[in-house]
């Protein structure tokens, strides 16, 4: 029993050595050995790798995938005719020399990109500082980019401790102006929108006076000529109907007398609670009275 315990013992004492002494490097990373403390190599290939069991050797791994870096602080930037501009911006970027990466910036990808987010902000702050806003918005946005990228490389670069680190691409994302300026902005735009919904709407209003004093004068005109129309034709149709009660009432005289004469009493006698007080020997009972004596006769 006890020598098949050795056994098992000594077998897994192997297999954690074995394992302490075996390591797989991925395809997204670089592996680092450390033999002491001190960079022994560097594994850029991908796969199963050996080394020395701990204390002796240890290892380390380091992103080598393509990298993105975007500005995170709002602070304004003084342009050539001295407006303040935010500007956003993004850096593409790799490690491409673990070795120095390590020595000369950090142990892993946060302090590259705390390093490099100062240079690209204060190689922004030199560029937008050489060029006006409509420079910075049209005509030389491509030149910035790519001035602020070699500036970017050449701090990255440097001969007498390199970084370890490339720089893909450098773009800008948004040009606006500082917040204090765009509220100022914005309102003159307020304010200018307001004069002019104020000029229209003037305009407006004078426009719809006079378009109404138009249909007013036209209203007019149209009822005063209708009224006009109508008095000719009543004229006309009473001077004809008086040429045709002449001409009728002229045959028979005496017809057209009692003829008027009832219509003179249909007029008094309207309603029944009429009341006339007439002297009866009066004129306007003519008609009774021939007509009472003319029965008498017969």
């Amino acid at each position: 029993m006890n020598r098949i315990g050795f056994i098992l013992s000594s077998l897994l004492v192997a297999l954690a050595l074995a394992s302490s002494m075996l390591f797989v490097v991925d395809q997204r990373q670089f592996g680092v050995v450390y033999a002491l403390g001190q960079i022994k190599s560097v594994i850029t290939e991908p796969g199963l790798h050996v080394k020395l069991p701990p204390p002796f050797q240890n290892v380390s791994y380091v992103d080598k995938r393509l990298l993105t870096l975007k500005s995170s602080d709002t602070e304004p930037t003084l342009t050539a005719e001295k407006q303040r501009v935010v500007i956003d911006w993004y850096v593409r970027w790799r490690i491409s020399d673990p070795q120095a990466y390590i020595r000369n910036v950090g142990l892993d990808e946060r302090a590259g990109s705390d390093q490099l987010k100062r240079v690209v902000r204060n190689s922004f702050q030199q560029e937008v500082n050489k060029r006006t806003v409509k420079e910075l918005l049209s005509s030389q946005r491509e030149q910035l980019m790519a001035d602020v990228k070699r500036e970017v490389l050449a701090a990255v670069r440097g001969a007498d401790k390199p970084w370890g680190m490339d720089v893909v691409d450098v773009r800008i994302t948004r040009v606006d102006y500082a917040e204090t300026i765009t509220k100022s902005v914005y309102d003159r735009m307020e304010a200018e929108r307001k004069r002019v919904a104020n000029e229209l709407r003037s305009t407006g209003s004078a426009d719809g006076e006079k378009i109404r004093a138009d249909a007013d004068r036209q209203r007019e005109v149209l009822v005063a000529q209708a009224f006009r129309d109508a008095q000719k034709v009543k004229g006309e149709g009473d001077a004809e109907a008086a040429r045709i009660y002449a001409q009728a009432f002229g045959k028979d005289p005496a017809f057209a007398q009692f003829y008027r004469s009832l219509e003179a009493y249909k007029a008094s006698f309207a309603n029944r609670s009429d009341m006339l007080v007439l002297d009866p020997s009066s004129e306007f009972f003519k008609a009774m009275r021939s007509s009472g004596s003319a029965a008498a006769t017969r």
